[in-house]
């Protein structure tokens, strides 16, 4: 069982659209709260869920708490899609990402319910993509600091490190086993046989995508973002880059466009897309 929220309003018993949110990897769900509520606020219902171990759905300790990513791909993002297609089966489904949730959302084995796709500063995870003072700092906590504490404790307790949401083992390991451009699924479990799967979907996805990245992003940078693309060949990608000056905003980064400043300027930008699949944005003066 995952925690979850629908965020909707009684009088929404047949909207026309739907959203299924995916979060970054350990980073909570109530942490979009604001940005779901606004687009419920907007007739648009969104379920917004923890993956397994994280926020809502850890019940206790994670030591000897088994998950990894393709368990947060094929059953919890798959579980989220299916919930919306049964509440609402004449709803066409939108599929919004942020961070590394594109991935996990991508390799759901029903993404196909999904119509259309917002994809938030959205990067792969490979260290070499971000901005250079950052490289190697976070490839020494990846590669070096996470599996060790992750053997130590039997998880990865960013939050003693003041990180953000503990990590299970077994997606830890992954991470920290992600070190080459390219995915190799046999790296990161005894047996690669679900994520070579997972990864295989991608090639199935098929729609239009709005992505959005900012230029003070340190992780989700332009190359991380056209990584994470490529990876996707049958989606038909508009890509937007954007200043904080542009946004109206002093900085935006990895989380700023959640944030009540970006309400304003970029929220109206996305809910436009996310409902009629057109966007017009107006940089700010």
């Amino acid at each position: 069982m995952l925690g979850a929220t629908l965020y909707t309003l009684p009088s929404f018993r047949r909207p026309p659209t739907v959203v299924m949110f995916s979060c970054g990897g350990g980073v909570p769900a109530a942490r979009y709260a604001r940005f779901a509520r606004f687009l419920a606020a907007n007739s648009i219902p969104v379920l917004a869920f923890d993956y397994r171990g994280i926020g809502a759905s850890r019940s206790g300790t994670l030591r000897g708490f088994k998950a990894v990513a393709e368990d947060w791909s094929e059953f919890d993002c798959g579980g989220a899609i299916e919930h919306l297609r049964d509440r609402y089966p004449s709803a066409q489904i939108v599929g919004v990402a942020h961070s590394i949730g594109t991935m996990l959302m991508g390799g759901a084995p029903n993404v196909g319910a999904i119509s259309r796709f917002v994809f938030l500063c959205a990067h792969t995870g490979y260290y070499a993509d971000y901005m250079p003072r950052y490289r190697l700092p976070m490839a020494m906590l990846w590669h070096g600091v996470m599996p060790l504490l992750t053997r130590i404790f039997g998880y990865f307790p960013a939050h003693l490190l003041g990180l953000g949401e503990d990590i299970p083992a077994g997606i830890a390991m992954q991470w920290a086993a992600r070190r080459s451009p390219e995915f190799r699924p046999e790296m990161t479990t005894k047996d690669g046989t679900r994520a070579n799967m997972m990864l295989a979907r991608y090639s199935m996805v098929k729609g239009d995508v709005l992505r959005i990245g900012f230029t003070d992003d340190a992780f989700a940078t332009r190359a991380g973002g056209d990584r994470l693309i490529t990876a996707f060949p049958a989606l038909q990608a508009v890509s937007v880059e954007l200043s904080p000056k542009q946004a109206g905003m002093r900085e935006v980064g990895h989380f700023g466009f959640f944030r009540r400043a970006g309400a304003q300027r970029l929220w109206p930008f996305v809910l436009g897309y996310i409902r009629d699949g057109v966007s017009i944005f107006r940089p700010a003066t």
